[in-house]
């Protein structure tokens, strides 16, 4: 139905616009957007909630990477996702935006590095920072595993069970499982249809308690931000279903990462300095965690993250100072650009 509505309204136009909250606007952003569902794009109208920047959306095609009445702007900013629908729109507008007039956010070209296989690749080596190879393997490949032909060490290199699987293109933990034999990549593939898959080791990050921790990092010009904190008994953390809006302890501990959040920085500042100059954005997200040994373990990197000051300030007092100095980051690096002019 969303899908629907949604290319309804790009039939009539392409381009929205989202006046800044506190008019006058410093500045004008145009963001170049896929055709999708939330995780397309980078959703930066959560995070640039009631600053003063006005957005423009223009949701760019093949066949129209860039239409000829481009509105003023003082910078754009590539939303678009790494997915296999986006790719030839990405390969499109490089050319285009190589030598824009303004300063181009999130170059098109280097947005592929956040390909979980890319980014698995390029983060490797990396001292005190830990993510396992990720290797794309196609369904059948999988299937030889289970009948012995093919041996898993020889898929995915220093790969032992248990491993993790998810379908290539999934998010939100769509299908995401722990695998601990071939057994079970039999049982797992008998309720799954799709024919490529992502495998990588999986790494037990609980704490001394048997929780598991999971962070949010905002990355802004290579400058870090806490963003949030869940805690969970269950490997696979997701905000929304780790209890924190039930349970006033692991809030109050996400309070105090948040507090102490230049500790963090400091245990794992080369770590950080490597996801920024190895994907080459300027604005990138991370979903990590730190392990038993101390390393950083880096489950995913993106631009497409969700960041946003929305928690009901009753449950979450301590959030909104936070994520007005993601804001406000945010901001600073906008105006701080070369070339862009001021309104």
């Amino acid at each position: 139905m969303g899908f629907s509505i949604q290319n309804q309204a790009l039939l009539m136009k392409r381009m929205y616009f989202i006046p800044a909250a506190k008019q006058p606007a410093k500045f004008r952003l145009l963001m170049l957007m896929a055709v999708g569902d939330l995780a397309e794009n980078a959703p930066l109208d959560c995070l640039l909630e009631n600053s003063n920047v006005d957005l423009i959306f223009y949701y760019a095609s093949v066949d129209e990477p860039l239409p000829a009445d481009l509105p003023a702007h003082d910078a754009i900013f590539v939303a678009i996702s790494d997915t296999v629908d986006s790719r030839p729109v990405l390969m499109v507008l490089e050319p285009l935006l190589a030598h824009w007039h303004k300063p181009v956010i999130n170059a098109p070209q280097n947005i592929p590095n956040t390909e979980r296989s890319t980014a698995s690749a390029l983060l490797q080596n990396v001292p005190g920072l830990l993510m396992p190879l990720t290797q794309q393997v196609a369904r059948d490949t999988l299937e030889k595993i289970i009948r012995g032909e093919v041996l898993l060490q020889d898929v995915c290199a220093g790969c032992v069970f248990p491993i993790i699987l998810r379908p290539v293109g999934s998010q939100a933990g769509r299908d995401l499982v722990r695998i601990n034999s071939a057994q079970e990549i039999s049982q797992y593939l008998a309720g799954v249809n799709d024919a490529a898959f992502f495998l990588s080791r999986f790494i037990d990050y609980s704490s001394a308690d048997g929780l598991f921790r999971k962070f949010r990092v905002a990355l802004i010009a290579g400058q870090p931000f806490a963003s949030h904190m869940a805690i969970s008994s269950n490997w696979m953390i997701h905000y929304l279903n780790a209890g924190m809006y039930e349970d006033a302890a692991k809030r109050a501990e996400e309070a105090a990462f948040m507090a102490n959040f230049d500790a963090f920085v400091s245990r794992h500042r080369f770590a950080l300095d490597a996801v920024y100059k190895q994907s080459k954005l300027d604005y990138i997200c991370i979903d990590c965690a730190e392990t038993q040994d101390g390393e950083l373990l880096i489950f995913e990197i993106d631009h497409a993250m969700v960041v946003h000051a929305m928690d009901p300030e009753d449950t979450f007092p301590y959030k909104k100072a936070y994520m007005l100095k993601v804001k406000n980051a945010f901001e600073d690096f906008l105006l701080s650009l070369p070339g862009a002019s001021k309104l």
